[in-house]
């Protein structure tokens, strides 16, 4: 299974973006990905899944955030 690394963007700037890294990767982890790991409160994000397209599995990132916690966020992996 691939692993990727993501930089989640607007993940703990401002006061109503909060995300707890703990939180994130137990969102992720529910969603389906494996050996979530994230990197202080940066919102980087280490992950596997078994997805080989990076347009699909930005797509899929920013649509976990949004759900779990409401506000948009932008992906790089």
């Amino acid at each position: 299974m691939p692993t990727y690394v993501a930089f989640l963007r607007a993940i703990n700037l401002g006061p109503r973006n909060r995300y707890p890294m703990a939180e994130l990767r137990a969102a992720l982890a529910a969603a389906g990905f494996t050996d979530v790991a994230t990197h202080i409160q940066t919102g980087n994000v280490r992950l596997g899944t078994s997805a080989r397209s990076v347009p699909r599995l930005t797509e899929r990132l920013e649509a976990v955030v949004a759900a779990d916690r409401g506000f948009p966020s932008t992906s790089w992996c």
